[in-house]
């Protein structure tokens, strides 16, 4: 598996030297500033949107198995579930300032 993946890296790595080698262009890199910012907005929402799945599904079953907990848990999962939607909102200020 890791070997696999170190391929999978080198080849990213031997396909993305020739961009790193064109002239710079400010119409050029506009757009790939673009398009990145767009993978980068689909990656962090995607990441959020698996933790908050899994913190929500964490927190009914601790309440299930303990019900007396049930405040505290709720506590615990409200603050993880900011700072998990935090990372996607940092993401989005990150797309605007890189987009402007």
């Amino acid at each position: 598996m890791k070997f696999r993946l170190l391929l999978i890296l080198l080849a990213l790595f031997v396909f993305a030297s020739p961009i790193f080698a064109a002239t710079a262009t400010p119409e050029a890199n506009y757009h790939w500033v673009a398009i990145t910012s767009g993978f980068s907005m689909a990656i962090a929402s995607a990441g959020c949107g698996l933790a908050q799945a899994k913190a929500v599904a964490a927190a009914a079953e601790g309440m299930g198995r303990n019900p007396g907990a049930a405040a505290s848990i709720r506590f615990a999962l409200l603050i993880g579930l900011v700072l998990i939607e935090s990372m996607a909102l940092y993401t989005l200020v990150v797309v605007f300032i890189q987009v402007k």
